[in-house]
């Protein structure tokens, strides 16, 4: 059977600005959290001082190299590219009045580099980073204050790029404020459970209020939510392992709940009072929250099992969760389980739960890539994953879901959040840097660039089931 996709789903790549821009204080860009966490998501918050070193200070210096960068995603026939605005180029400090021309101004050349090759622009607001100085003045996302900064720096951008851009995210992978809480919503490491789910409180609402911004200024645009799409099994069929499964699951089902149903689930009602936590909910947040997104985009890597057995239950570490490993799946170099079949299991689940479109923003393989003594990179184990994916991807299309495109991560290499690492390459396109920034952060296809651009061309039936 041909696995041809819709002619109107949308083919390309997702990056985030933290990640491939640099440029770190150029043209007036404030410090966000990310330039404070330069060993990554799960590295010390360190202080910046003078003449010190990030690899994220350059990355792969996309903020000057786009043009460049634009032209190779074009020519693998992109459709659609997601990329994040660095909210610091627009607001330094995240509380101020009026916004920053020249960051304004380098997402407009953006903008028109990407229309210039028919790209679409798929923006997400907040991508794992946030101003330090909200932080350092207000307290991050615990403050109630940030609620109003944040809708301010959205209805900034929305009414700027209001004709060059229709499709927006509001946070990335919003669910992983629970792991990782600098990154998710600035509260330092070790703070409380009620403390994290305040300031969570407190973005679900700003992601409502920025939904209502998008539809008031731009009427013709579309805005969803990002989910990290960490979907767990039971590892038997014990009636206590399906329960743990199913409260486990809810921990970050819970957060597409409150954004596509508009309200908090009752579950949550009994997880607080378990716990003896009262979330400060007002009767205007209650009506904030109504404001709900046209569609659900979500990453998608690994799967894992739950158990509730002591001695079964020896929890790996691998991509922000810590999950009991499936004894079924192979993993990567980086201890992440390949479950193909899984996104398949996910896209039913989430379009069963929320009847409304799905778009699959983040996907793909980081691996150790070898240059050839040709100048080659055969990357056949990106291949092989990416090809595996998008056939259950296909396999979900005819399930009856609706999905409107799919963005591999990294379709070009880039710093990893997790390490802060350039070893760890998810690109078609190889940028000459190492670990230690050294580099001429040259540009090369590799083998994937090729095959990715036939799958696009051919829409999808060129992949081999």
């Amino acid at each position: 059977m041909s696995k041809q996709f819709p002619k109107e789903f949308l083919w390309g790549g997702a990056v985030a600005a933290n990640q491939v821009e640099g440029a770190y204080l150029t043209d007036g860009k404030g410090l966000s959290t990310s330039d404070l966490q330069p060993q990554g998501v799960f590295g010390p918050v360190q202080e910046r001082v003078e003449g010190d070193f990030g690899i994220k200070d350059v990355a792969i210096d996309f903020y000057h190299r786009y043009p460049e960068d634009m032209k190779l995603f074009a020519e693998m026939g992109f459709t659609v590219l997601r990329t994040s605005i660095a909210w610091t180029r627009i607001f330094p400090e995240g509380d101020e009045l009026h916004p920053n021309e020249a960051g304004l101004a380098f997402y407009d050349r953006l903008f028109d580099e990407m229309a210039k090759y028919g790209i679409t622009p798929l923006v997400t607001l907040s991508h794992y980073e946030m101003p330090y100085g909200i932080v350092k003045k207000h307290g991050g996302w615990g403050s109630r204050d940030t609620i109003g900064f944040f809708e301010n720096y959205a209805r900034t951008v929305f009414t700027r790029y209001k004709d060059k851009v229709k499709y927006w995210l509001t946070f990335n992978e919003i669910n992983m404020s629970l792991h990782a809480p600098f990154t998710g919503v600035g509260l330092p490491e070790g703070s409380s459970k009620q403390a994290i789910y305040q300031a969570i409180h407190h973005q679900l609402v700003a992601s409502a209020k920025a939904v209502k911004a998008c539809h008031e200024i731009i009427p013709d645009g579309k805005i969803g939510n990002m989910l990290l799409g960490g979907m767990l099994y039971p590892l038997t069929c014990k009636p206590a392992d399906m329960m743990e499964t199913l409260q486990q699951n809810r921990d970050w089902l819970f957060f597409g709940d409150v954004q596509v149903r508009g309200a908090y689930p009752a579950y949550m009602k009994r997880f607080f009072k378990d716990r003896g936590m009262e979330i400060n909910i007002t009767a205007e947040d209650k009506i904030a929250l109504k404001e709900t997104v046209d569609f659900i985009s979500f990453s998608y890597y690994m799967t894992g099992c739950v158990t509730t057995d002591a001695e079964q239950n020896i929890k790996a570490r691998a991509n922000i969760l810590n999950m009991v490993p499936n004894p079924h799946l192979k993993s990567s170099e980086w201890g992440w389980q390949i479950d193909p079949e899984g996104l398949r299991f996910l896209m039913n689940e989430l379009y069963d739960r929320y009847q409304k479109p799905l778009f699959i923003v983040e996907n793909g393989l980081g691996a150790r890539d070898k240059v050839e003594a040709d100048g080659s990179i055969n990357d056949d184990y990106r291949i092989e994953y990416i090809n595996d994916h998008l056939v259950q991807v296909h396999e979900a299309i005819e399930d009856g879901v609706e999905v409107m495109g799919y963005t591999s991560w990294g379709p070009i290499d880039l710093v990893s959040a997790s390490k802060a690492e350039f070893s760890k390459r998810y690109g078609y396109i190889y940028v000459d840097r190492d670990d230690q920034g050294n580099g001429t952060l040259e540009r090369r296809r590799k083998k994937s660039f090729f095959w990715y651009a036939d799958v696009i061309k051919t829409h999808g039936a060129s992949l081999k089931a």
